[in-house]
């Protein structure tokens, strides 16, 4: 079987090193795969195909910024990505993140109209039924399933500055994104197929496949230089590929006058400008790529605090339980179906008295009864191969 990934980038941040893991798992069952993407390096060149131009990419953003078009520009590389699906002529193809400045979403769509074989599509997030930005429950958005209406949310990602367009932009998507007979959605959370179910893709089949990790890299890893760093401190740790207000970044902030000198907080993906204006209670790092150095920060922590407003299945949840450290996360999107207590502790969002009142209890965790053969890549690789051979 030949199978066509499309996505934002590949092996960067989350979603490229979910579709490398898929793409690993797929050639190791005998299956040919290629993954085409349009941002960022891809670390491994292998059964790769890059469509994308800084240029474009540039031009995409301008022209996201100025007039709220995302996802209708970058012509020439999804034309390039359109010729390649034509030549290589896949047996699947699976679409994870087409958001990004890379692609000219509509174009896409109304080519894969015509295309014979079976397309599955990966909801990372909620771009694909929102007027705008790639989550809304934020801003507290209840009328996103009728047709969205004009709100701040254009200055989230991907930011609009000048006109917001969130109408026609829901009216575009819901137009090209109908009428396909042979797509079936997968979300990773059941939280994301509720609703899936609510909007316009409900015309089409939806799957729940939680996502996975590679459980011999995010295992216990001891490194004594960061244990005599924090000796005799409890590490609340802190994991983001980008820190925002929706990561719940304010709140560690607020969280560092309400705990004792007993507890250190650390945040991991910050920038530099970030890291300066942190107060010294906390300790920040910069973004890092290296599955063992995040590894060694899970293990050496005493909880893993997730903050986050929006998200959709963290892994960094499971990251940080796979490395036997319990986590403490908002009652958002599909945290809550990662594990349960007392491996992970759901909060209330906001609710920081109920953080420190968790850390308070002074709770032991044993991870005897912590199955993370759920969470491996192996299982996550099955899982989508048995629906791909429905």
């Amino acid at each position: 079987m030949k199978v066509l990934f499309i996505n934002s980038v590949c092996d960067y941040g989350s979603t490229g090193k979910i579709v490398r893991d898929l793409a690993n798992g797929l050639k190791k069952e005998g299956h040919e795969v290629l993954i085409s993407y349009g941002r960022h390096d891809a670390k491994d060149k292998t059964d790769t195909f890059y469509i994308g131009d800084k240029r474009s990419t540039y031009n995409h953003v301008l022209m996201t910024r100025l007039f709220n078009r995302h996802g209708l520009h970058s012509n020439r590389a999804t034309q390039k990505l359109i010729q390649k699906i034509e030549s290589y002529q896949p047996d699947v193809i699976h679409l994870h993140n087409l958001h990004g400045y890379y692609l000219n979403v509509e174009m896409l769509f109304e080519s894969l109209k015509s295309y014979k074989g079976k397309i599955y599509w990966t909801f990372h997030d909620c771009w694909p039924i929102s007027g705008s930005s790639a989550y809304f429950d934020f801003h507290g958005c209840k009328m996103w399933d009728e047709g969205c209406v004009e709100c701040n949310s254009t200055r989230d990602y991907p930011e609009a500055l000048l006109f917001k367009r969130q109408k026609k932009n829901f009216l575009w998507k819901k137009n090209a994104f109908s009428g396909l007979d042979n797509l079936t959605l997968i979300t990773p959370s059941y939280w994301l197929k509720n609703l899936l179910s609510k909007s316009f893709l409900s015309q089409y089949p939806c799957e729940v496949i939680h996502n996975g990790i590679n459980t011999d890299l995010f295992k216990p890893t001891y490194d004594q230089e960061l244990s005599q760093k924090y000796e005799g401190k409890r590490v609340l740790l802190g994991v983001a590929s980008i820190w925002e207000q929706r990561k719940g970044l304010n709140d560690f902030i607020k969280l560092s006058t309400m705990i004792s000198e007993d507890y250190k907080i650390v945040l991991i993906g910050l920038t530099e400008e970030q890291k300066k204006a942190l107060p010294a209670s906390i300790d920040g790092v910069l973004r890092t790529d290296s599955a063992e150095q995040l590894a060694a920060y899970y293990t050496l922590s005493y909880r893993f605090i997730n903050p986050t407003y929006e998200d959709n299945y963290p892994t960094t949840n499971i990251e940080a339980l796979c490395c036997q450290t319990p986590v403490i996360a908002y009652d958002t999107g599909g945290n809550k179906e990662v594990a349960d207590h007392p491996f992970m502790t759901i909060v209330k969002q906001g609710d920081l008295d109920a953080i420190v009142e968790t850390l308070e209890s002074n709770q032991t965790v044993s991870f005897d009864a912590f199955d993370d053969l759920i969470h491996d890549s192996h299982t996550f690789v099955a899982n989508t191969l048995k629906l791909y051979q429905r």
